[in-house]
């Protein structure tokens, strides 16, 4: 049985960049290959241009499950490993709900109310320190 009506986000999710942040707006549910291509395509940009954060935007997303919060919990860490900061936006309180029953800690990840909230969290958090480059010190 096809449930492709069940799940509308399927190939591929579109990345935005915005300065220095990369914005993902999620809508629906992910299947695994547009889970795994947005994985791949985040970490290509992160290094290709030297972006400090990720922003991921679940407003549209009615339910999160153990494998959607897996694949938040794998961005956040290969976005760390590549110097960048990740922040998810416009969690609803039935999904917030349903990750804490879940036991789902989503660690490295950063959340925030809107994403006008992430993008000033991400704004204010210092940048990671990029591999190969001097520590800026602050006065």
């Amino acid at each position: 049985m096809n449930d492709a009506h069940s799940r509308p986000v399927t190939g591929h999710v579109p990345v935005l960049r915005l300065g220095d942040v990369l914005l993902v707006t999620l809508q629906g549910d992910l299947h695994d290959s547009t889970a795994q291509q947005l994985q791949q395509d985040l970490s290509e940009t992160i290094s290709r241009t030297g972006v400090r954060g990720v922003l991921i935007d679940i407003s549209g997303v009615e339910i999160v499950d153990s494998f959607l919060g897996r694949v938040l919990a794998e961005i956040a860490a290969q976005s760390k490993l590549l110097a960048a900061r990740t922040v998810v936006a416009g969690m609803r309180p039935a999904v917030a709900i349903t990750l804490v029953e879940l036991g789902l800690t989503l660690p490295g990840l950063s959340t925030a109310l809107s994403t006008e909230a992430g993008m000033e969290l991400l704004a204010q958090q210092a940048p990671l320190a990029r591999p190969g480059s001097p520590r800026q010190e602050s006065p």
